[in-house]
């Protein structure tokens, strides 16, 4: 199979732990580019905290793409143009809000490039540090979200947090999308936002067929993209279950998992033509 387009989600998958791109993995992305294969990058970040990953792998110059906030957004690198956008209403918020109150769970959303938290917490605080939104502490959460959303996080630890993802997902049914992007984070986005069909739609206009994607991920919100793609790539520090889902497991963030499978799948393939 001859594949035209490598998607990878970046946490844990992409960037190592000192959030940087590894040499090797540079290397491997830039020579499959070179070669006509097109890079996307597929995050449950703001778009802002991912443009500097674009800029260092030149997205621009290969007419690629961004989906962020978990694909409810995509964006033309090169026109710097929103291709498509999802989001979430004013009183969908303001619901979630009070499901995050009767959970015992933080929650935040994202307005004018900046974190929105009623209530300072550690989780935020990790949010924006991967992101590089501020994070802005408002007295009233309703108040301060007044116009659409694009997504919205529940916060709490894992253990707590994987509770309160099976009691919703349950009562959400049919409304939203819930799922974990991190132990600590639960997000919620429109019904049948998902990096899976966010590709999907992204690939069409461009002439790819699924068959010819591979998608690289780590986590329960790159699964239906994993499984969308022709080649399925679970790292090998992702949890079981999406191991066992996946195509292919590579090596873990921090071993050059990405480079090893542009180099197996991608590069020497090129070699062998």
């Amino acid at each position: 199979m001859s594949y035209k387009m490598i998607v990878l989600d970046l946490d844990d998958t992409l960037l190592c732990e000192d959030q940087t791109i590894s040499t090797r993995t540079k290397e491997a992305l830039m020579k499959a580019q070179e070669s006509g294969v097109k890079v996307v990058l597929a995050s449950g970040r703001p778009t802002y905290g991912m443009r500097w990953v674009a800029e260092e792998l030149k997205l621009d110059q290969y007419g690629s793409y961004i989906l962020s906030f978990n694909g409810s957004k995509i964006i033309n690198c090169s026109t710097n143009d929103e291709t498509y956008s999802r989001t979430l209403s004013a009183e969908t918020a303001h619901r979630l809000y009070d499901l995050s109150k009767r959970e015992g769970v933080g929650i935040l959303t994202y307005s004018d490039d900046a974190i929105i938290v009623e209530e300072p917490n550690e989780f935020a605080d990790i949010e924006s540090r991967l992101t590089g939104l501020p994070v802005r502490v408002v007295p009233s959460f309703k108040e301060a979200i007044d116009g659409p959303v694009v997504k919205a996080l529940m916060l709490k630890e894992a253990d707590r947090l994987v509770e309160v993802e099976k009691k919703l997902q349950t009562e959400l049914d049919g409304e939203l999308c819930v799922m974990r992007s991190k132990p600590y984070f639960l997000e919620f986005t429109q019904l049948g936002v998902t990096k899976g069909a966010s590709l999907d739609y992204l690939i069409k206009p461009l002439g790819i067929k699924r068959e010819e994607v591979i998608a690289i991920g780590d986590s329960y919100n790159d699964l239906a993209m994993i499984e969308f793609a022709g080649l399925g790539v679970a790292m090998g520090n992702a949890p079981d279950d999406i191991k066992e889902k996946a195509d292919f497991v590579t090596a873990s963030n921090m071993e050059n998992g990405v480079a090893e499978v542009v180099e197996a799948f991608v590069l020497n393939k090129l070699t062998e033509v």
